[in-house]
């Protein structure tokens, strides 16, 4: 044994070649945390003193290579200076220009994942051999930030500049084929040749069969293409970046910068540049939200795992209502393996939810994810019934009906008949109470609520929603569904609207009551897409539709009447009593018409904004921004804090993640309560009060006063 310490071990195979083995103290991934860290230092230290040492091999124990930093160590470190950043990121170029300066040749042995700091590490080594099962990339702008310990600096010099900016800028894991290709790795090869391969790649270099000096040395000098050409991928990837990325999202643009600026330097100002540059990203808000919303989603999918574990799996399912909502449902179950029975009343509407799955799967073919054998495979696990025949051999039941309380209650007291004891009666309702509709039921333990977002294809949330009697093995078995669907689980607590719809609404009173007061929509449209939604309120409605946001208007008010209840006639029942229902006959808030690719894009309709003024105040000509961002944020932020203190969402982590997930919240602002505590909770309770005399949906809460005097925060 050469050396041993945390995390890490090295040592002598035969013919001289050293082994550096990764393999996690308890278990679970390898990280590159401090104590990882200090130990790969000191292991290449031992190496460097080896005398006969003719390579070194780099592989991991653990399922994965390295899975990257240690991003829980982030907020205390990106808190402090700049200095101090650049000197903890020299520490750690120090110690990967130990490995890439050994006298030796080294070879990488690529097994699993190996991200962010974890690719950074191999891209150190002269040679790359990833494992046919592995995959490689820089993930590190989905937390605000770009790789800091070397990967700028050598991705450059290996893929080409156009190439790392790909990769650095997208940051999505790349599979090995995509990575061979592009020349980040060297081979791919099965699972069970990985090590031999790697020392194989070794015994050739030792013997001069393999150039391993200009493989280094590529990584060393500065980026080989021509001035005049540099200029020219940089300008040209300038602009691109710059629009995709948005205002709110500096680092993909620093990422290019530094790129461009330490393409002509040698190694070692080249680290210096990308250091400091990393230093500046570090320290922003857009950082600091990402990497608390990363931590947010680790603690969500630990949830989710507590409350599955020991569940059997969902073996057959069954969807109640085809139509779009449940023809998506259908199409994921069958994507996840899972055999699915999808029911109507009406062969118009099987044949609906079958072209609805058809055509997400279509998309997947488009994008080369799927064969079309396999997508003849999945569509023939999508069985249509127009009866209740099989389903006594069903283990889950989704309803996807109408969102009607009567027809949901019949539907389920109906199912109910069909299926065997034990088995879990959901509901995909999103805004009426688990307890109303479970009233019906003799079962009401084995029945909670399953909420989809539309379309089910994207969005990532589902809502599991339990009801007064849920038992907690229904809850248990849902959140297991939801996880084989690769859905985001979040449990909440039985309410009107539950968690996400529930906020959604006060936001939308907000906009209802700005439009009343001469607010022009499409301004507040442009100013809630400046604070970073995908879309503004007036688009939204349009494609949730009128007629289904007045009805979930209807529920939500009854359940909260103090708060959402309105005592003036909105712009939107305008628009719906004029028959106009939004993306789905084309005529909202604005016109839609397709362009030549067959999207759908929106145009200012002049009847639109005569109906608005109808029942508006004189237009605004004059305000400010600050004005329509407080008026729409408060009564969504304050809803949020509502669901926290009530208990409708355990922890402040999942009440933002729900609104990221299932709503659009931007991700780059945490979600409503860490956007509150970025601004202060002081500040934002003078904002409240400020704005109190609009109404409730103004009012603070009680507890937020408590937590303001207290000193206390959400985080």
């Amino acid at each position: 044994m050469i050396y041993e310490g945390h995390g890490l071990a090295v040592s002598l195979l035969d013919d001289g070649i050293a082994q550096l083995d990764f393999s996690p103290p308890r278990g679970g991934v390898n990280l590159l945390d401090q104590p990882t860290l200090l130990a790969l230092d000191q292991a290449l230290t031992a190496l460097h003193r080896v005398s006969d040492l003719a390579g070194l091999v780099l592989t991991s124990s653990a399922d994965s290579f390295i899975a990257g930093a240690d991003i829980k160590a982030f907020n205390s470190l990106f808190s402090q200076s700049e200095e101090t950043i650049c000197q903890y990121l020299a520490g750690i170029h120090q110690t990967f220009n130990a490995l890439e300066d050994l006298a030796v040749p080294t070879v990488a042995a690529v097994n699993g994942l190996a991200l962010g700091g974890g690719f950074e590490l191999c891209l150190a080594a002269d040679y790359r051999i990833l494992s046919s099962q592995a995959s490689v990339g820089l993930p590190e702008v989905r937390l605000g930030i770009f790789p800091g310990f070397g990967g700028v600096v050598r991705l450059s010099r290996l893929v080409g500049c156009d190439t790392a900016l790909e990769w650095i800028c997208q940051g999505l894991e790349q599979q090995p084929d995509a990575a061979l290709r592009a020349g980040a790795v060297d081979a791919v090869v099965k699972p069970e040749h990985l090590l031999t391969s790697a020392l194989d790649t070794l015994q050739r270099a030792g013997q001069g069969a393999l150039d391993w000096h200009s493989q280094r040395q590529r990584k060393i000098a500065p980026v080989t293409l021509p001035a005049a050409e540099q200029t020219m991928v940089f300008a040209t990837a300038e602009a691109m970046v710059a629009a995709k990325a948005g205002p709110h999202c500096p680092a993909p643009l620093e990422a290019l910068r530094v790129m461009r600026d330490q393409a002509l330097l040698a190694r070692h100002p080249a680290q210096q540049l990308e250091a400091q540059a990393f230093a500046r990203v570090a320290r922003t808000t857009t950082a600091a939200h990402l990497i608390q919303l990363f931590m947010n989603d680790q603690l969500v999918k630990k949830k989710a795992a507590q409350y599955a574990h020991e569940e059997p799996p969902t073996r057959r399912a069954a969807i109640l209502g085809a139509g779009i909502m449940g023809g998506g449902i259908a199409c994921q179950s069958a994507l996840a393996g899972i055999p699915v029975l999808m029911k109507d009343v009406a062969q118009q509407g099987l044949d609906l939810g079958l072209e609805e799955a058809a055509l997400c799967l279509n998309r997947r073919l488009e994008r080369g994810k799927l064969s079309p054998l396999e997508m003849g495979r999945i569509l023939n696990r999508i069985a249509p019934t127009l009866n209740y025949g099989d389903f006594a051999q069903t283990d889950l039941v989704v309803e996807a009906v109408v969102e009607d309380k009567a027809i949901k209650q019949a539907v389920l007291k109906e199912v109910e008949q069909h299926v065997r004891p034990g088995t879990l009666l959901t509901s995909n309702t999103s805004t009426i109470p688990i307890a109303e509709l479970a009233g019906v039921l003799e079962r009401p333990q084995d029945f909670c609520g399953l909420h989809f977002f539309n379309p089910v294809h994207k969005m990532p949330l589902v809502e599991v929603i339990r009801g007064p009697q849920t038992s907690q093995e229904a809850l248990a078995r849902a959140v297991c569904y939801a996880k084989s669907l690769r859905k985001t689980p979040i449990v909440v607590s039985d309410c009107p609207g539950f968690l996400v719809n529930r906020v959604l609404f006060p936001y939308l009173g907000g906009f209802a009551a700005l439009v009343r007061d001469g607010f022009d929509f499409r301004e507040v449209d442009r100013v809630m897409e400046g604070f970073g939604w995908p879309m503004g309120p007036a688009r939204l409605l349009d494609i949730v539709g009128l007629d289904t946001a007045i009805h979930a208007e209807t529920v939500m008010a009854c359940g909260f009447p103090e708060r959402m209840g309105r005592d003036f006639t909105s712009a939107l029942e305008a628009l719906h009593n004029d028959g106009r229902l939004g993306q789905k006959n084309g005529l909202g808030f604005y016109r839609y018409e397709a362009d030549k690719k067959g999207r759908l894009r929106h145009h200012t309709d002049e009847k639109s904004l005569a109906l608005v003024a109808s029942c508006s105040a004189a237009r605004r000509e004059t305000f400010e921004d600050r004005e329509i961002l407080e008026r729409m944020m408060i009564p969504l932020c304050l809803e949020q804090v509502r669901c926290l203190e009530d208990g409708t969402v355990a922890t402040a982590a999942e009440a933002d993640m729900a609104l990221v997930l299932g709503l659009g919240f931007p991700p780059f602002r945490q979600g409503p309560l860490g956007w509150i505590q970025a601004q202060g909770l002081k500040h934002f309770l003078s904002l409240c009060d400020r704005h109190a005399p609009l109404g409730p949906l103004y009012a603070a809460t009680e507890e937020l006063r408590r937590m303001v005097h207290d000193g206390k925060t959400f985080y």
